[in-house]
């Protein structure tokens, strides 16, 4: 039997792009509250269908749109794959974010080694990828992570661009680690990724903010 293992807590869970405030997500947002609270109540294949129905509607207010969104999510999938089953340790010391094939490693390692064996497992996983970023901290104390700390900097920042009518917030993905701040999405314009960033570095307890956002215009896009 496949064993499961944890991944190292961070917001990104928390922070789905379903929670934007903004169009074209604003209108959904009591359906999507709606089906939050009936949850308990459903099960089996219902419970999947609505799951999957309400994860395809954030896909699709997205920037890259569904079909893109569906190739991220398998791509993250193989990788994971890999981990668990040439490097265990990674699965849970590595977070793995992929945006339009473009693939964010974020987390606390103990060793270099441990840290080029993220970045080659996950280029061994897919054909698809476009790209591999590690951003992966190295520390032999890897084991002291302050995740509170981190995960309350991620929900301010998603706080922030949610009630911002200036900024598309769905598409940003926000990973903390150590009081520096991760990005990778698409942005609007200039403009909205100078206000997104500036939030960032004026919170409490933020260190760097480095961003892997492109602009939608960006001629380096390779969506599929």
């Amino acid at each position: 039997m496949r064993q499961f293992f944890f991944r190292r807590f961070s917001f990104r869970a928390f922070s789905l792009p379903a929670l934007s405030l903004h169009a074209p997500s604003r209108a959904s947002l009591a359906v999507l509250l709606l089906l939050a609270a009936a949850a308990p109540l459903l099960s089996g294949c219902i419970g999947v269908a609505v799951g999957g129905a309400a994860a395809g509607g954030v896909a699709a207010a997205e920037e890259r749109g569904i079909k893109n969104a569906g190739n991220d999510k398998g791509i993250q999938l193989l990788i994971d794959d890999q981990y668990v089953k040439h490097y265990q340790y990674l699965i849970r010391k590595v977070t793995v974010t992929v945006y339009e094939g473009r693939v964010l490693l974020t987390g606390v390692v103990g060793t270099e080694f441990s840290r080029d064996e993220a970045t080659r497992l996950a280029w061994a996983a897919s054909d698809r990828i476009n790209e591999v970023i590690n951003e992966l901290q190295v520390d032999a104390n890897d084991s002291l992570l302050d995740s509170a700390s981190d995960t309350w900097i991620s929900s301010q920042l998603r706080f922030k661009i949610a009630t911002d009518e200036k900024i598309v917030d769905i598409n940003y993905n926000i990973d903390t680690v150590n009081g520096i701040v991760y990005l990778i999405g698409l942005a609007q314009s200039e403009d909205e990724l100078t206000r997104v960033t500036d939030y960032a570095r004026t919170i409490k307890g933020v260190k760097k903010v480095i961003s892997h956002v492109w602009l939608k215009t960006d001629p380096r896009r390779k969506p599929v």
